[in-house]
């Protein structure tokens, strides 16, 4: 078929594994999706991809199937896609070889992870001390968002923020939120707002308890819970009555239920 100069060819596919691009996007995608030292993150599926370009600017490149280029226009009138971001189209075999996903998207973006933002001392926030599941991470962040909570600490020994397991929990989370990683517990003193820990068997019922606001509610490692040290620096320990007899909650839904009283209490 001939095209008018009013239409563009649609672009061919790349096919071949070796291409360089692609050996890049593989790595980047097989190995957690965030390579810290680069400064890059493997972004994959439509709605991450739209709440990235909604809310956090300009990515890398496009990484789309034939499939996927009809979101890339639908972005391009939606949100204002540069027209200069390039789209890089590939085969949906080669992008089955890309993903570390069982049923990979039609489109990922490569992006730039954000700068880590300044400390916000007098803001809410909240604290993860050593959790190690992405499910549970990526869901106390969709749960902070939700609840206007912009400020997310996360201590050495944490999961990867930044991970593609992590983004895909979060929702689209990540791009609402200001997350500083890799920071110790001394570098908690740049909070000027009390800090609120949890436990499962100690503490204020957190349904009696005076919640101060703005505070920063800590919460700890799946099996081990909030480190000692810490704890012992929080203003307010709270436990969450289960009068169903279990002996603890998740923490992803012990957090949902903190951060929704802290709203309740303001």
């Amino acid at each position: 078929m001939r095209h008018t100069h009013n239409e563009q060819a649609p672009p061919i596919p790349l096919t071949s594994r070796d291409n360089p691009r692609i050996k890049q996007l593989r790595r980047l995608a097989q190995a957690g999706g965030v390579d810290r030292r680069a400064g890059l993150m493997w972004v994959e599926g439509d709605h991450l991809c739209a709440a990235l370009l909604a809310r956090a600017g300009v990515p890398v490149a496009l990484v789309s199937t034939p499939a996927g280029l009809a979101w890339v226009e639908t972005w391009r009138r939606q949100n204002g896609l540069d027209p200069a971001v390039p789209v890089w189209t590939v085969t949906p075999a080669l992008m089955r070889h890309i993903s570390a996903l069982e049923s990979p998207a039609p489109i990922a973006c490569l992006a730039r992870v954000p700068a880590q933002p300044t400390w916000q001392g007098d803001a809410p926030a909240v604290v993860l001390d050593r959790l190690q599941d992405p499910g549970n991470v990526g869901s106390i962040l969709r749960s902070a968002s939700a609840f206007g909570v912009r400020q997310i600490v996360a201590l050495r020994g944490t999961v990867a923020l930044w991970s593609s397991k992590v983004l895909r929990a979060g929702m689209g989370a990540h791009f609402h939120l200001h997350i500083l990683e890799g920071c110790e517990p001394g570098d908690l003193h740049a909070l000027r707002v009390p800090l609120l820990a949890t436990s499962s068997h100690h503490g204020q019922w957190l349904h009696e308890a005076d919640l101060p606001w703005p505070c920063a509610w800590l919460f700890g490692h799946e099996g081990q819970g909030v480190q000692a040290a810490l704890q012992a620096q929080a203003a307010l320990t709270v436990r969450i009555a289960q009068p169903g007899g279990e002996e603890s909650l998740n923490v992803a839904a012990a957090a949902a239920i903190c951060l929704h009283a802290s709203v309740e209490a303001r």
